[in-house]
């Protein structure tokens, strides 16, 4: 199993106190650059790190994230998925400066998107198209001599823009900068970029392609969404993430992202695409799809087919307890396929449970294995072990359980995860 990577290089003010990051693009853990051939998937593989599976929070704690923007990421509905309040965007001049793409830029700013104008070197007509939306303003000041830099400086003042000095490589750069007045640095000498990695467990694309299908079916409904009045096939779609922990993870991540740190607490994956919303939905499966590396499908792996199974194992005990209470039995799936999460992705659960924003009885039964939601998953935990007297010992706890039904309980749980397993093949 790989890893994703996102580089983040630290923006600070005068005072030298950081005030924002710039996302990169990585594909190593090593890379201090790397040589970026197609931009829009560069751009999306930030979006879908930095957001699904690092947890935005985590990224940029109270800071903005600076994040490249060519003009096909800013023409396409899918920057709509960033958070306005978390990000700027960078762009840069280009040939691509045509009047639609100034007349998306206009309505994004008016959305409360933030702009930064980037590789700045000369003024010239497309850049004084772009400087009344821009707010910051990052010179490469290695491309410029002195009296360049300062003369671009003085013709930039004529705009209310904020200047951050870029490629900052010594202190001589840094107190020139300083004096000419530059708000904002940037550069190897404050530091290189910090690259941050997290293990690999990507959903395959048939999985990835079925949502996008159930999604295109049904945004045109999503304002009718209601709990007591399911949309068509948002059972389909809820069924889908099911089979998918590491996918589910990363929905419940975006969920949150755009809360200002502070999680919802969330019931059951039904819940997460509801609060999520069917468009913001249908744009993060095709980010995901632009971002996936993988050319074959394959069948669910180890870790993911014990995780689904616990998932559906825990849903039928819970039948059996409260089988009136789909809300019960919901949060009984979540802590099933939560529970090897942290096998599945390398972090700690704790730290899991932290982010995800996820009910008090889903957590404590993912951390402390208790209340009834743990005692069902120390149950189906010692069957996996083989520990029959534990076993025994759990299901004469439970009390209204009996071990025919859970042998017979095993047996639906791994026909239906088998199930599950031919319809992505």
């Amino acid at each position: 199993m790989g890893g994703f990577f996102l580089g983040r290089q630290p923006i600070l003010d005068r005072n030298h106190n950081l005030v924002a990051f710039e996302l990169l693009f990585r594909q190593e853990e090593t890379e201090e650059a790397v040589h970026v051939t197609d931009d829009l998937s560069a751009s999306a593989n930030v979006i879908v790190n930095a957001y699904g599976k690092f947890g935005i929070h985590n990224v940029l704690g109270r800071q903005r994230g600076f994040i490249n923007a060519d003009p096909d990421l800013i023409m396409s509905d899918i920057i709509t998925l960033l958070p306005s309040k978390h990000i700027v965007l960078e762009v840069k001049e280009s040939a691509s400066i045509t009047p639609e793409f100034m007349q998306r830029c206009r309505e994004l700013k008016q959305k409360g998107y933030q702009f930064a104008l980037d590789n700045m070197v000369a003024i010239n007509q497309k850049v004084e198209l772009l400087l009344p939306l821009v707010s910051v303003v990052k010179v490469d000041i290695l491309a410029l001599n002195q009296n360049e830099l300062s003369k671009l400086v003085a013709e930039l003042n004529r705009w209310p823009v904020l200047l951050l000095a870029l490629k900052v490589e010594n202190r001589e750069q840094e107190t020139h900068c300083r004096q000419l007045g530059f708000q904002m640095f940037q550069g190897y000498y404050f530091a290189k970029p910090e690259v941050m990695s997290v293990k690999r467990a990507e959903p395959d694309k048939a999985s990835l392609l079925k949502l996008l299908s159930l999604t295109t079916c049904n945004d045109s409904q999503e304002d009718n969404y209601e709990d007591e009045n399911p949309i068509n096939n948002i059972n389909e779609i809820e069924k889908e993430f099911k089979h998918q922990p590491g996918l589910s993870y990363n929905l419940l991540r975006m969920v949150n992202s755009g809360n200002d740190g502070t999680p919802q607490k969330i019931n059951s994956i039904k819940q997460a695409i509801s609060l999520m919303g069917l468009k913001p939905l249908q744009k993060w499966i095709q980010l995901l799809l632009y971002t996936s590396n993988r050319s074959e499908v394959s069948s669910l792996d180890s870790v993911t087919q014990t995780a689904v199974t616990r998932g559906k194992l825990m849903e039928l005990i819970a039948t059996i307890e409260r089988p009136h209470d789909k809300n019960y039995q919901e949060r009984a799936y979540m802590v099933g396929m939560l529970s090897l999460l942290d096998e599945l992705l390398g972090i700690d659960m704790h730290k899991i449970v932290d982010k995800l924003g996820i009910s008090d009885d889903i957590s404590k039964a993912l951390i402390t294995r208790q209340g009834r939601l743990g005692q069902a998953l120390k149950l189906i935990e010692a069957k996996e072990k083989g520990e029959a007297v534990s076993i025994q010992a759990i299901v004469s706890e439970l009390g209204f359980l009996s071990m025919n039904e859970f042998t017979n309980m095993q047996t639906q749980a791994l026909g239906w995860v088998n199930r599950a397993g031919e319809t992505i093949n």
